[in-house]
C-alpha cells in the first residue's frame, strides 16, 4: 500500500518550525561549503607547492645525462684531435631526447656541457680554483667580446695526433669581465693553473666577453663562467671559469686525460608545467630512466642518467601528503561536530512536534506516511542548503569535493525524519511498562547493554585509528588510506566524551545529595534539575566534542607557528648569518669585532664552516658539516636564543699509546685528540668514538666525541669543535661565517657584508610562513577552531532550548509557591552550569591530551622544516577564551529565557503546564 501524504500538514509543520529548519539549513550550507571547498583548494595549493619546490631546488632538479667520448686513440700511439667533438655532443643530446619520452614534455630545451676537472690557480695568496667549460644549447650563451676574440683552435692542422707523454696541450678560453678583473688577466695572457697531481696546464686567454643575456638558462649550468663562485670547491675557495668555443673544444679534450671530461646534457624542468598529478608521473618516469641508465663504472659510451628531481618531488609529495592528512583531520573534526549538531537540532525539532505527530497518529496516520512527509521536508531543506554551499564552493574554488559533503548532507536529510518517526512511534505504541519488577530490570539491563555495546564499538574504532596513527603516521605512503588515521582525533574525542557522559550523572548525583543535606532550597532545586538533565547524551557529546576538537585545532596552529620560528632559528643559527666572500676571509675576526660593536648587536661570533668535511669513522667515510668556533663565545650566543645550549668542550685529550690497549673505534697512534660535539642522524658515532679529519700534506687530525652537538644547524650530521683547540692541534682555522644576534643584527651584517651573503632569520621564517601549504593549513586550522567553537555554542543553545519547556514549567510552578524571578534564574543557571563547565574544562583537557598523543604522527615537522616533531605549544590565550565562552552562554541564555516567559499567566501555567 502506497503511503498517503497530507500536504497541508507538511506545509503547516514547515511554517510552524521555520526557525529550527533554517538553523539546520545554515549548518548544512556552511559545512558543505567548507568540506567541498577545502579539498579542491588544497589540490590547487599542492600544484603551487610542487612548482615552488622545483624553483627552490634550482639545479638539483635538473635531469642530466652524460656519456664518455668515443675513443680517440691514434695509429701513432697518441690521441687524435677530434674536430667533430661538438657534433658528438649533439648526438648525445638527440639520443637523450628520444630516451626521455613523456618526461620531455615538462622539460625546457637542453643545455650541452663539457666540464673540466678541478684546477688550482697557483699564483696569488687566496685559495682559488679554475674550471674550463663548454656550454651550448638553446639560444645561447650569446656573448659580446669586449677585447680579444673567441677561442680558436690551437693548431693549424685540425686532425693532428698528440703524443700521450708530450707537453701540456694548449687550449684557448674566454673569460668574463668579472673574472678578468679579479684575476688581473687580459687577452693573450697564460693562466698559471695545475691539476690535483700538480701537473701544469697550458690555458691561454683568447679574449674577455660580456654576456648578452646574463639570465639565459644556459649560464645556469656553469654560473662561474660569469662571476666567481665562493665555496663550490671547498671552504674558503673561490671558483673561476673559462669558456671554450666549438672550435677549441677538441683542444679542450686533449688538454686532459680521456676519462677526465665527459659529454653532459642537462634538462631543466619548467615549473609552470608541473602539477601534483604530473609530478607523480614524473617520479615514475625518472625511476624508469635511472633503471635503464648505465652504471658509473661502465667504460662504454652508453648514457648515464642522473637527477634529484625524483627526490625533490618525493619530498614535496610528503609535504603535500602531510598537509592533506592534516586537513582531513580538521575536516573530519568539523564534520563530526556538525553531524552532532544536526542530530541535536533534529531531536529538538521532534520534541517540538511531538504533540502534532501524536495527534496525527491517533487520527490514523501511518508511520511510513509520517516518515515520508518528514523526509520530503528535510530533503527540500537539505537540498537547498547543500546546493547553496556547493554553489559557493564552486564560485570560490571552481569545483566541489562532493565526497566530503556526504556525511553532513545525509545527516541533514535523515536526522529529522528518524527522530520524528521514533518520537511518534513511542508516543502511540501500545506497549506498557511491565508491572513485574524483574521484567523492568531486564529491560533496563538490555538498554544499558545496548549503550555499552555502542560505546565499546566507538572505543574499538578509536583504538584502531590511534594505533594506526602512532605506528604508521598520517601519511598515505606510510599507512595506506588516510581516512582512518585522520579520523583518530574525532573518534578519540567521542570516546572521551562518552566517558565524561558516564561521569556527569555521578557528579550531579553527588552534588544533589550534598544539596539535600544543606539548608539552601535553591541549591536543591538547581542540583535536582541538573541531575535530571545530565542523562541526555547528545548535548554532552556535542559540547565536549566541539570544545575538545576546537582546542585540538588551536594547539595545531600554535605548534606549527612555534615550529616555524624554531626551524628558522635552527637554519640560520642566529638573527643573521654572514657568509664572507673568499677574498675577505682574512679579515673575518676584525669584521666580527666591528659588528659586535654596532649598536643593537648583542653577539657576533666568527666560525669556519665546512659544509662537507671528509670525516672518517672506523675506516668508513662519514661526511658531516664541521663547525670550528670559539666555544665560549658561541655558548654565550646560544644562551640568549631559543636554540639548545652548547655543552662544554674539555681540553685536548691524550690518545692511547701504541703499548696500551686501544678501545674499539679508536686510533692506536699517540698524540692529542681534539674534543668534539657530534650529531649523526644515523647514530654512527657515539660518545667516546674517534673520528679522523684528513688534511693535505699533513697527517689526519684526530677528533674524539665527548658529547652531543646541539641541533643548531640545518644539517643532520654535525660536528662542533673549539677553534683554539684546533689551532693548538696544528689545524689552520680560517673563519668564513659570522653569526650575529640582536635587534640590529640584520643591518649590521648587511653593512659589513661586502660581497658576502647575508641570511636573515626573519626572512627565512617569513618565506616558510608564506609557503602555500603552510599558509593553507594555518588558515584552515583557525577556521576550523572558530567553526567548532561556534558549533559548540550553538549546540549549547539547542540543548538549553530543548530543556527549556520542562525547566520553566517547574520554575513557574515554584514561583506560585513564592520563588522570586531572580531566584528562578539562579536555579535555571544551576541546571545549565554543569554541562557548560564540563564542556569548558573537560573539552580542552581532552583536546590537549589528544594533541600530545598525536603531535608526532601528524608529521607537522614536514611543514615546519624541522628534523623532528615540533614541541607542543599550548595556546593559553585562546584556551582561556574557549573556557569562558560556555559559562558566558549560561549568563546569556538564562535571562533571555526568563524574559521570553515572564509574561505567561499563572492560569496558563497551571492549566496547560507550559512555561
Amino acid at each position: 500500500m502506497r503511503p498517503a501524504l497530507h500536504w497541508p500538514s507538511i506545509r503547516g509543520r514547515a511554517r510552524a518550525d521555520a526557525g529550527p529548519l533554517l538553523l539546520s539549513a545554515v549548518v548544512v550550507a556552511v559545512v558543505t561549503f567548507l568540506a567541498g571547498a577545502v579539498p579542491v583548494a588544497l589540490g590547487d595549493t599542492a600544484d603551487e607547492a610542487v612548482q615552488a619546490a622545483v624553483r627552490q631546488a634550482g639545479s638539483d632538479a635538473d635531469v642530466q645525462v652524460q656519456a664518455r667520448w668515443e675513443y680517440d686513440d691514434g695509429s701513432g700511439g697518441g690521441r687524435v684531435r677530434t674536430a667533430r667533438s661538438a657534433e658528438a655532443l649533439d648526438d648525445l643530446r638527440d639520443r637523450s631526447l628520444d630516451e626521455l619520452g613523456p618526461l620531455g614534455e615538462v622539460l625546457l630545451p637542453p643545455v650541452e656541457l663539457v666540464d673540466s676537472p678541478y684546477l688550482k690557480i697557483v699564483n696569488g695568496a687566496e685559495p682559488r680554483s679554475f674550471r674550463i667549460d663548454y656550454v651550448a644549447g638553446g639560444s645561447g650563451p650569446a656573448v659580446t667580446w669586449v677585447s680579444g676574440a673567441a677561442p680558436q683552435p690551437s693548431v693549424a692542422r685540425l686532425d693532428v695526433e698528440a703524443p700521450f707523454n708530450g707537453p701540456p696541450w694548449p687550449v684557448q678560453v674566454g673569460v668574463s669581465e668579472a673574472t678578468a678583473a679579479r684575476l688581473g688577466v687580459k687577452a693573450g695572457d697564460r693562466l698559471q693553473v695545475e691539476d690535483d697531481n700538480r701537473n701544469p696546464k697550458d690555458v691561454r686567454v683568447s679574449g674577455v666577453f660580456r654576456p648578452t643575456d646574463p639570465g639565459d638558462p644556459a649560464w645556469q649550468a656553469a654560473p662561474w663562467l660569469l662571476n666567481p663562485v665562493h665555496g663550490r670547491d671547498g671552504a674558503g675557495i673561490t671558483r673561476f671559469g673559462g669558456m671554450v668555443s666549438k672550435d677549441s673544444l677538441p683542444d679542450f679534450r686533449l688538454a686532459f686525460e680521456p676519462d677526465q671530461t665527459n659529454r653532459i646534457v642537462r634538462f631543466s624542468p619548467d615549473p609552470a608545467l608541473l602539477t601534483l598529478d604530473s609530478a607523480q608521473r614524473i617520479v615514475s618516469a625518472v625511476v624508469r630512466l635511472k633503471a635503464t641508465s648505465a652504471s658509473s663504472g661502465d667504460r662504454s659510451t652508453e648514457s648515464q642518467w642522473w637527477t634529484q628531481l625524483d627526490t625533490v618531488l618525493s619530498d614535496v609529495q610528503d609535504q603535500i601528503d602531510a598537509a592533506t592528512a592534516q586537513a582531513a583531520v580538521l575536516l573530519i573534526a568539523v564534520t563530526t561536530v556538525a553531524v552532532l549538531i544536526l542530530l541535536l537540532a533534529a531531536e529538538l525539532l521532534a520534541a517540538r512536534r511531538s504533540p502534532a505527530l501524536t495527534v496525527a497518529r491517533q487520527r490514523g496516520a501511518a508511520l511510513p506516511s509520517l516518515g515520508l512527509e518528514l523526509l520530503i521536508e528535510s530533503a527540500l531543506v537539505a537540498a537547498l542548503a547543500a546546493g547553496a554551499g556547493a554553489l559557493l564552493s564552486a564560485l570560490f574554488t571552481g569545483a566541489v569535493a562532493a565526497a566530503w559533503t556526504l556525511p553532513v548532507v545525509l545527516a541533514g536529510l535523515l536526522a529529522g525524519p528518524a527522530f520524528g518517526v521514533v518520537r511518534a512511534f513511542r508516543a502511540t505504541r501500545d506497549r506498557r511498562v511491565p508491572a513485574n519488577r524483574g521484567a523492568r530490570l531486564v529491560a533496563r539491563r538490555t538498554a544499558a547493554l545496548r549503550r555499552l555495546t555502542l560505546e565499546l564499538a566507538v572505543l574499538a574504532a578509536a583504538a584502531t585509528a590511534l594505533t594506526l596513527l602512532n605506528r604508521h603516521g598520517v601519511l598515505p605512503s606510510a599507512g595506506g588510506t588516510v581516512l582512518l588515521p585522520a579520523a583518530a582525533p574525532a573518534l578519540a574525542v567521542l570516546t572521551g566524551a562518552a566517558l565524561l557522559l558516564r561521569l556527569l550523572p555521578l557528579i550531579t548525583g553527588l552534588a544533589l545529595r550534598q544539596a539535600l543535606r544543606s539548608s539552601r532550597p535553591l541549591a536543591v532545586f538547581g542540583a535536582a534539575r541538573a541531575a535530571s538533565a545530565s542523562a541526555r547524551p547528545l548535548p554532552v557529546l556535542t559540547l565536549v566534542g566541539a570544545a575538545a576538537l576546537a582546542s585540538f585545532a588551536l594547539a595545531v596552529t600554535s605548534t606549527v607557528d612555534r615550529g616555524l620560528t624554531d626551524g628558522a632559528w635552527r637554519t640560520v643559527g642566529a638573527d643573521a648569518r654572514l657568509r664572507v666572500a673568499s677574498d675577505s676571509v682574512v679579515t673575518v675576526p676584525e669584521t666580527a669585532q666591528r659588528i659586535a660593536a654596532t649598536p643593537g648587536v648583542r653577539h657576533a661570533v666568527a666560525a669556519q664552516v665546512v659544509d662537507v668535511a671528509p670525516l672518517v669513522v672506523a675506516d668508513a667515510e662519514r661526511p658531516a658539516r664541521l663547525v670550528i668556533v670559539d666555544s665560549a663565545a658561541y655558548r654565550a650566543l646560544l644562551a640568549e636564543t631559543p636554540l639548545p645550549a652548547l655543552p662544554s668542550l674539555p681540553a685536548a685529550l691524550s690518545l692511547p699509546t701504541a703499548s696500551s690497549p686501544a678501545a674499539p673505534n679508536q686510533p692506536t697512534a699517540s698524540g692529542p685528540a681534539v674534543p668534539a660535539l657530534v650529531r649523526y642522524a644515523g647514530g654512527h658515532v657515539r660518545t667516546g668514538d674517534h673520528l679522523k679529519l684528513p688534511r693535505q700534506a699533513a697527517p689526519a687530525l684526530d677528533l674524539v666525541a665527548t658529547g652531543i652537538a646541539p641541533a643548531v644547524d640545518s644539517s643532520e650530521d654535525l660536528v662542533v669543535v673549539d677553534a683554539a683547540t684546533m689551532t693548538a692541534a696544528g689545524y689552520q682555522v680560517v673563519p668564513d661565517t659570522i653569526w650575529v644576534t640582536g635587534p640590529g643584527a640584520g643591518q649590521a651584517a648587511a653593512a659589513h657584508s661586502g660581497e658576502g651573503l647575508v641570511d636573515l632569520r626573519a626572512e627565512v621564517e617569513a618565506s616558510r610562513r608564506d609557503a602555500p601549504l603552510v599558509t593553507g593549513l594555518i588558515r584552515l586550522a583557525w577556521a576550523s577552531a572558530a567553526m567548532l567553537l561556534a558549533l559548540g555554542l550553538l549546540g549549547f543553545a539547542l540543548s538549553a532550548s530543548a530543556g527549556a519547556p520542562e525547566r520553566w514549567q517547574t520554575l513557574s510552578r515554584l514561583r506560585t509557591l513564592g520563588l522570586r524571578t531572580s531566584e528562578a534564574r539562579r536555579v535555571a543557571a544551576g541546571e545549565l552550569l554543569p554541562l557548560a563547565l564540563l564542556a569548558a574544562a573537560g573539552g580542552p583537557l581532552l583536546g590537549l591530551l589528544l594533541i600530545h598523543l598525536t603531535v608526532g604522527p601528524l608529521s607537522l615537522r614536514l611543514l615546519t622544516a624541522q628534523p623532528e616533531a615540533p614541541p607542543l605549544v599550548l595556546p593559553w590565550a585562546a584556551l582561556t577564551v574557549l573556557f569562558l565562552a560556555f559559562p558566558a552562554m549560561v549568563a546569556a541564555v538564562v535571562p533571555l529565557e526568563s524574559a521570553l516567559r515572564r509574561r505567561r499567566r499563572l492560569a496558563e501555567v497551571l492549566r496547560v503546564g507550559g512555561a
